[in-house]
């Protein structure tokens, strides 16, 4: 019923997490946010996304 030797696609959780993220990242800094931030809160989502694909 359950298969648990799926193949996880890591790049489409970077992806949708990156494009998550970034869009409301790049409108933050052109509202004056640190462009800085915006990467680490981008990164943090990509990575928060990665840990959870492999562990779900």
């Amino acid at each position: 019923m359950y298969n648990k030797n799926t193949k996880k696609d890591w790049l489409a959780a970077s992806v949708t997490a990156g494009m998550g993220a970034g869009i409301p990242a790049y409108f933050a800094v052109t509202q004056g946010q640190n462009p800085l931030i915006a990467l680490g809160i981008t990164g943090l989502a990509i990575s928060l996304a990665l840990v959870i694909d492999h562990f779900w």
